[in-house]
């Protein structure tokens, strides 16, 4: 499956600030860029980095004004596809060393403070079937509210409150399976259903691989992308970023006081 992505933003700083952006899909084996073109208006200061897990890439920038940027590609996705619900939970002590890290609370997703929830809602499934149990009670009980969250919304403030956009799901979903000692990170990604059009937010969680040996807990693992928003499938996600959550791999961080301007964003599948 082929996706056609364009976006387009722009911001204005008042003096010089130091600006990091990561909006490219990512070029990495599951999705493979036919073709991209990002341009950008003149800075003092541009270079790339290298992202989160090695996926995908930042731009630093020194900026002065108004900058705008503009980006199109074409992405081509083959992805590992596997049904969440039959799949095992990697037990703790041998997952690999990149899917530690995802075990633990982050600034939005307080997974410590869900763990009593968590055991009372969903103790009688495991693995993959507990995994699609929070999915659907997120489905359920959340209402999808542009403009009911805000830069410092937490996943426990979305938890009460029952309400938020897709950041405030995948960072409950994250608490919910991190609670439940399930790797699980955030995804900022682009998504064909997405309505409004805007850059997306999916979680992704560590299971079991079934293509490794026979599928069991123990012999291997990847990630696997989930929405509880139900607004993008699997196989139509394009990686932009992964991180701990939505502060490791926000489209656009200022390093001092910048106004956002406007924002567009257009996923066709074809």
């Amino acid at each position: 499956m082929t996706t056609s992505i364009s976006a387009s933003f722009a911001f204005r700083t008042e003096e010089p600030t130091d600006v990091l952006l990561q909006f490219e899909a990512a070029a990495i084996p599951e999705q493979r860029l036919l073709a991209a073109n990002t341009s950008m208006s003149s800075s003092e200061y541009c270079a790339r980095v290298a992202a989160g897990d090695d996926i995908g890439e930042r731009i630093w920038l020194r900026v002065d004004g108004r900058f705008e940027v503009e980006y199109t590609s074409e992405v081509e996705l083959d992805r590992l596809l596997s049904p969440i619900s039959a799949l095992h939970r990697v037990p703790p002590h041998t997952l690999p060393a990149e899917a530690v890290k995802y075990l633990f609370d982050s600034r939005y997703c307080q997974a410590d403070r869900m763990q009593s929830f968590v055991h009372d809602e969903f103790g009688q499934a495991e693995g993959g079937a507990r995994i699609m149990a929070m999915h659907n009670w997120i489905a359920s009980n959340f209402t999808y509210t542009p403009g009911a969250s805000n830069s410092s919304t937490t996943a426990v403030d979305s938890f009460i409150e029952r309400r938020g956009i897709c950041r405030d799901y995948a960072h409950v979903m994250i608490a919910f399976a991190r609670a439940s000692g399930i790797p699980a990170r955030f995804v900022s990604c682009f998504a064909p259903q997405v309505t409004p059009p805007d850059f997306h937010a999916v979680a992704e969680v560590f299971l079991s691989d079934p293509t490794m040996a026979d599928g069991s807990s123990i012999s291997g693992g990847a990630w696997y992308l989930i929405d509880a928003t139900n607004m993008a499938n699997a196989e139509d996600i394009v990686k932009i970023g992964v991180g701990r959550d939505a502060a490791d791999v926000s489209f656009m961080t200022s390093f001092g006081a910048a106004e956002f301007l406007e924002k567009t964003v257009e996923v066709k599948t074809g």
